[in-house]
């Protein structure tokens, strides 16, 4: 029998990707799935791809709980939060920008779990996966506000585990660094430079989250170096700082 035969799940910002490659991996493994995306055609393709397993219930991540939960038959077990915008600029980016990094990388874990943990606790059982980013962990070069706000979406995963993990709330993090998708494709000069060396597959960011389950880890590190790299700017700050912006004046000056 699969692993997840029966489990009822959600994956936001699964019209391509990361979310795409969840989707497909819980409905393999026997669970039915919610396809959302704010792009209602892509939602719906994926949707038809995986088969009768899923459902596509397209509409904007920070209020979707409510009407998967409704195709799911009543209730969620899974809620996978992994609609994200990968923005870029600086201090000087526009407040609209700022605004929308922040609503759909933390307001939209932050409204999930609003709706979703009444009947979990309630049950005893539940399981929030958060997509992150390294950028989380770390930083990223010429995206404040996207470092900002994955910095923010991995706090509030971590008080959500250490709040209620007593209470069979099991949390998990994933924190890869490049991964061949769109949203790696637009970050183009900084995301050469840093990410693509490294980049893999969305599916392989999928086994590394069923890894992650299987032992009840929190932080699931696609990219295993990362936990080098935490490790150094907890440790180190100031040399970790150093070695970024050698990577940011490589960046700027294109050498």
């Amino acid at each position: 029998m699969a692993a997840y035969q029966g489990t009822r799940v959600v994956v936001t910002g699964a019209g391509g990707g990361i979310g795409a490659a969840l989707a497909r991996r819980f409905a393999a493994e026997g669970a039915t799935v919610v396809v959302n995306d704010l792009d209602a055609a892509r939602a719906e393709a994926v949707a038809a791809a995986i088969g009768p397993a899923a459902v596509a219930v397209p509409g904007d991540a920070s209020a979707v709980v409510a009407e998967a939960r409704e195709a799911l038959g009543g209730a969620v077990d899974v809620y996978c939060a992994n609609a994200g915008l990968g923005s870029g600029g600086g201090a000087d980016a526009d407040e609209a920008v700022w605004e929308a990094a922040w609503q759909t990388n933390v307001m939209a874990h932050v409204r999930a779990a609003r709706t979703l943990l009444p009947d979990w606790l309630e049950r005893g059982e539940g399981r929030f996966v958060s997509t992150v980013s390294a950028a989380g962990l770390l930083t990223m070069i010429g995206a404040a506000p996207y470092s900002v706000t994955k910095h923010g979406a991995l706090a509030f995963a971590e008080w959500l585990s250490l709040t209620y993990r007593h209470r069979g709330l099991k949390v998990h993090a994933i924190c890869p660094q490049g991964v061949r998708t769109d949203m790696l494709s637009a970050t183009g000069s900084a995301g050469e430079l840093v990410l693509v060396p490294t980049a893999i597959a969305p599916e392989a960011v999928a086994d590394a989250l069923f890894a992650g389950m299987a032992e009840d880890r929190f932080l699931i590190l696609p990219h295993p170096e990362v936990a080098g790299y935490y490790a150094a700017r907890a440790t180190d700050p100031d040399r970790w700082l150093t070695g970024m912006n050698h990577l940011q004046q490589k960046w700027e000056t294109g050498t």
